[in-house]
């Protein structure tokens, strides 16, 4: 929820409980995210590789996950020179999020992958938009998560989609604004967390 408005719960995980209370659904929503988490490195707190088993799998009840990371390893691939680390790789992206799908699914969760926005005029490259968009598709392709969200549709300009359509942008062009985060949440499919997990992952 950075950016938003302090104090006045319009993350979109906000926006998905008050949908979710509206229609009297027996689900609470978990906000287990950081800002400026990453899987493969840590960065603002330990990535999520590292606190998936503890943050999100003990949680009582799980039944469903909506992972939306990897956009933070993309923006500082190739930046952060003092760690001597090679540019990110959209391989190695989705080699963490099958490690982390694999780990809800041995746990009998829904795992729902969530579309990376775009973030033109962010530490952005054609490079790094390259890297997005084979996440992106990966994530679209159902070859390792159950259902997927299109938070990318959601927030993106119509006529430049590689950048943050200006009513949703917060302003640094990265971080939505309040009306961003509630497109977000409500291109949520409530029926997707009305199923259970598929048998078994491509």
């Amino acid at each position: 929820g950075t950016r938003s408005t302090p104090d006045s719960n319009n993350r979109w995980p906000n926006e998905l409980a008050r949908r979710l209370n509206a229609q009297k659904a027996n689900m609470a929503v978990l906000d287990l995210g950081i800002a400026g988490n990453r899987l493969l490195l840590d960065g603002t707190g330990p990535n999520a590789l590292a606190r998936f088993d503890r943050d999100v799998l003990p949680q009582p009840g799980l039944t469903h996950m909506i992972v939306l990371e990897g956009i933070n390893d993309i923006r500082h691939s190739g930046v952060d020179r003092d760690l001597q680390m090679p540019p990110v790789t959209a391989a190695e992206l989705i080699m963490a999020h099958k490690q982390i799908i694999d780990r809800g699914h041995a746990h009998g969760v829904k795992m729902i992958g969530a579309l990376l926005t775009p973030f033109e005029g962010s530490l952005w490259t054609p490079e790094r938009e390259a890297t997005r968009k084979a996440v992106n598709e990966w994530i679209r392709s159902g070859k390792g998560y159950d259902a997927f969200v299109d938070f990318d549709a959601a927030v993106r300009d119509p006529s430049r989609p590689t950048q943050l359509n200006p009513k949703f942008d917060s302003g640094d062009h990265i971080h939505p604004n309040d009306a961003g985060y509630q497109a977000m949440g409500n291109a949520i499919d409530l029926a997707l967390l009305a199923t259970g997990v598929r048998a078994s992952t491509n």
